[in-house]
């Protein structure tokens, strides 16, 4: 029961996950930034992975798609390729969940249901170190560009989308990690329970060497030998019956 009770929480940890990277690739605000005005802020710039906008004052934005993904810098494909990865990595660690639980009629024998929900495992977390690794590039990109001197051109921020990227990345990983660890602590205990067998004792039965048909004669006692004297003893009172 704790299995099963450890498994679901695995499961809603890395479903969750999952749900959050993948809403974080269409997410705007990866990185921002803003001009301020005196009283109100004149415009906000903001970019993701496929495009680049600005919004002014009244709340219209103007975006503009990247026009190709060979002229896109290369920081930006492989966060594009890392998170695509990381969605399909995580639909099919999800799949494989479902087939490997215990708490599902599907699956076939628990030994296969085990390794299937541990595969599962392996999927979520690598889902969440390649959504990891592509937030954690965009982020850098962005931290290197504010902290250099000599970049004169817009500088921007750390957007909402990859703090929620980080956070589903963190839950993939916890997750797919509690579905490994159950696995391994249920076939520990399971190969602990079958290794013990118990040391019956030893039959005392004796079969005998000697060959059917040829079985040793028992010892007989002699019958006993009467004297004549207690012959005639003993059949003295009925003598005359």
């Amino acid at each position: 029961m704790s299995d099963m009770v450890t498994e679901i929480l695995a499961f809603i940890l890395t479903t969750s996950g999952w749900v959050l990277i993948s809403s974080t690739i269409p997410t705007d605000y990866w990185k921002v930034s803003s001009l301020d005005g005196t009283v109100i802020t004149t415009a906000t710039y903001w970019s993701n992975l496929w495009k680049a906008c600005v919004t002014d004052s009244t709340g219209v934005s103007n975006c503009k798609d990247f026009p190709s993904m060979l002229a896109l810098d290369g920081y930006i494909q492989a966060c594009r390729g890392l998170m695509i990865a990381a969605v399909c990595l995580g639909f099919f660690g999800a799949v494989f969940a479902l087939v490997g639980m215990k708490c599902t009629k599907i699956g076939g024998s628990d030994q296969s249901k085990a390794r299937t929900a541990c595969f599962a495992g392996v999927n979520f977390i690598l889902s969440g170190l390649c959504s990891l690794s592509a937030c954690s590039l965009y982020a850098h990109r962005i931290t290197s560009e504010f902290f250099d001197p000599m970049f004169v051109a817009q500088k921007y921020e750390l957007g909402v989308a990859l703090f929620i990227g980080w956070a589903g990345s963190i839950l993939c990983v916890l997750g797919g990690g509690i579905f490994c660890f159950s696995v391994v602590d249920s076939s520990t205990r399971s190969s602990s329970r079958t290794g013990y067998a118990y040391g019956g004792p030893a039959s005392t039965s004796h079969v005998s060497s000697h060959p059917r048909g040829h079985a040793q004669p028992m010892s007989q006692r002699p019958p006993p030998k009467y004297s004549s004297s207690s012959r005639a003893q003993h059949f003295d009172k009925n003598a005359y019956v």
